[in-house]
């Protein structure tokens, strides 16, 4: 009885054993040699060279540096002591604070611990030779991005940054790590796959020691694509010149290609802050900044466009048939609407549609929406995109706004039209829409969707063709009687543009603007413009200065603009 008592117990744990070893060997049999196969082999993954980012005319404006990163490979660590002891000598840092960096960042036993990021280069070879009597350390050689030009075009390049969990849960590529080096704005965000690369590795066999054996299999990176702009960086580099102290922004951009030949925001900042360890401390100083030099104004930013919007009113009152070009109205200075006083700048007298658009007679156009309407105000605006992001090849564009109803539903008043018929009041738009608004009007009614890219690698970007634009139809009489005032607004002695007559060789047509901002601050000052030339580029721009009071100081930017401009002889 007793015996048998024994037996059963016995067979009763052998059978356990040969239960386990069934679950272990044939059930999960599977999942435990793969567990194996990835214990003795480890892929070292290298870097992609990053493609370039250069103007129209070559110059390069985003490169690629040789740079060397620090790391512990949890796996082949043999004392931590004297590990961290050493690595807190060669980078001058507390061994103990080193040592909570790396179990924080520890993710896998093969995977690399990054403790110091664009070491030294005399470093990393002390390291290199010194690294076999202290185990676990790797020297990764890799590529740092780099901008030549500093803050020069920052707005258009954008930065580069490592992967958040966002952007690497989209990602499915080879070679995508949480340290994996991806574009955050500008081109490097709107181009990144282009520009990214493929990145190689290495698959190799190691031992119970964390020892290389054999080579097993060998991926070469492949670089990615140049990217070239359609900017010319001597114009970027004498617009942000101009603005040095300001504010705001200039665009230029091509009547035929719909090509961005400038876009700058001020104040800027160097994109090589955020990729240069040594330059970092300048972060804090970007994001506590009031002035906002991370902000691109021309393509984000959103103001109200004062009296450059008298533009579209003008032709819709002209198209709707509510005026001719000789219809007049007496300015003594300002509108009555009931009680209260809508103002002009000055007392002009009695006004036709050339003389109202030339001195920007605010009375003349408090008639025209008040004829109008705000409903068809509106369309006409929308027609030209004053409410929708006009397509350029950047990410985060801004749609602007265009209210021509009570928001709040408290009912829409004379007042309101009036404010909207002179671009204040609930109406805001970028630099880069009343760009495109001026390029429709030389256009006549073409809108353009602004590019900055015309090659990707040897892939030439072609722009589209004018039949396949949007366009905006309306009688030719419209047309040149509103370009009859732009005119005038340059070559008319009392035209708010008048200092810029004198340019030899270019005929200049062009709207200023002079905005309300928010209460107790200088106004904005706007001009914004085209130009047509018998043998160079036309052009349309735009010169914005935030808070920067009369719109006569944005003509005086706008003048030396186009100095530049012929000076370059691209227009």
């Amino acid at each position: 009885m007793r015996f048998k008592l024994i037996e059963s117990v016995i067979f009763f744990f052998l059978s356990l054993i040969v239960g386990g070893l069934f679950y272990l060997q044939i059930i999960h049999g599977d999942y435990y040699h793969r567990q194996s196969t990835n214990n003795r082999i480890r892929v070292v993954v290298s870097d992609a060279l990053r493609g370039r980012i250069l103007d129209r005319r070559g110059i390069v404006l985003a490169d690629n540096r040789m740079a060397f990163h620090l790391g512990v490979i949890a796996q082949d660590i043999e004392n931590k002591k004297v590990l961290f002891d050493y690595l807190g000598r060669v980078l001058n840092r507390d061994p103990a604070l080193l040592e909570r960096q790396f179990l924080r960042k520890k993710t896998a036993p093969f995977a690399p611990v990054i403790l110091a990021e664009d070491i030294p280069r005399e470093l990393a070879v002390k390291i290199e030779e010194e690294k076999f009597l202290y185990p676990g350390l790797e020297i990764q050689q890799g590529f740092q991005r780099f901008y030549p030009k500093d803050d020069i075009g920052a707005h258009i390049l954008g930065y580069v940054g490592k992967i958040d969990d966002t952007q690497l849960q989209d990602q499915d590529l080879y070679g995508v790590t949480p340290l994996s080096i991806v574009g955050k704005t500008g081109i490097e965000n709107e181009y990144d796959a282009d520009l990214q690369g493929t990145p190689g590795g290495r698959q190799i066999e190691i031992n119970s020691r964390g020892r290389q054996v054999r080579l097993l299999g060998l991926k070469d990176a492949v670089g990615g694509l140049d990217v070239t702009l359609t900017v010319d960086q001597r114009l970027q580099e004498a617009a942000q010149e101009l603005l040095k102290g300001s504010r705001g922004s200039i665009v230029v951009l091509g009547l035929d290609r719909a090509d961005v030949l400038c876009l700058v925001s001020s104040p800027s900042y160097d994109p090589n802050v955020f990729t240069n360890k040594n330059k970092r401390d300048h972060l804090d100083v970007y994001f506590k900044d009031t002035e906002t030099p991370l902000l691109n104004r021309a393509v984000s930013g959103q103001y109200p466009p004062g009296s450059v919007f008298k533009i579209p009113l003008a032709l819709a009152a002209l198209e709707r048939h509510k005026i001719t070009p000789s219809t007049r109205f007496d300015c003594p200075g300002y509108m009555m609407v009931g009680h209260r006083k809508f103002g002009c700048s000055h007392v002009h007298g009695v006004q036709d549609l050339t003389g109202a658009l030339a001195r920007s007679c605010n009375v003349y156009f408090f008639h025209l929406g008040e004829l109008v309407g705000a409903p068809i105000i509106g369309a006409y605006s929308k027609a030209f995109g004053l409410n929708r992001p006009t397509g350029i090849d950047l990410p985060f564009e801004a749609s602007g706004k265009l209210i021509t109803s009570s928001p709040q539903g408290l009912g829409w008043y004379t007042g309101d039209t009036l404010n909207l018929s002179i671009g204040q009041g609930y109406t805001l738009t970028t630099p880069l829409q009343l760009t495109v608004l001026m390029a429709a009007v030389a256009n006549k009614g073409v809108i353009l969707r602004p590019r900055l890219v015309q090659a990707v690698g040897e892939r030439q970007i072609l722009p589209l063709d004018f039949s396949q634009r949007p366009i905006v139809r309306l009688r030719d009489e419209t047309w040149d009687a509103v370009e009859k005032g732009l005119k005038a607004v340059v070559d008319d002695q009392e035209g708010t543009g008048h200092s810029l007559r004198d340019i030899k060789g270019l005929e200049i047509y062009g709207k200023t603007g002079t905005a309300q901002s928010v209460h107790g601050k200088p106004n904005h000052a706007w001009f914004a413009g085209y130009t047509r030339s018998p043998k160079k580029e036309n052009i349309a721009f735009c010169v914005f200065l935030e808070y920067g009071g009369s719109s006569e100081n944005a003509v005086i930017k706008a003048r030396d603009l186009l100095l530049k401009l012929q000076t370059l002889q691209i227009i």
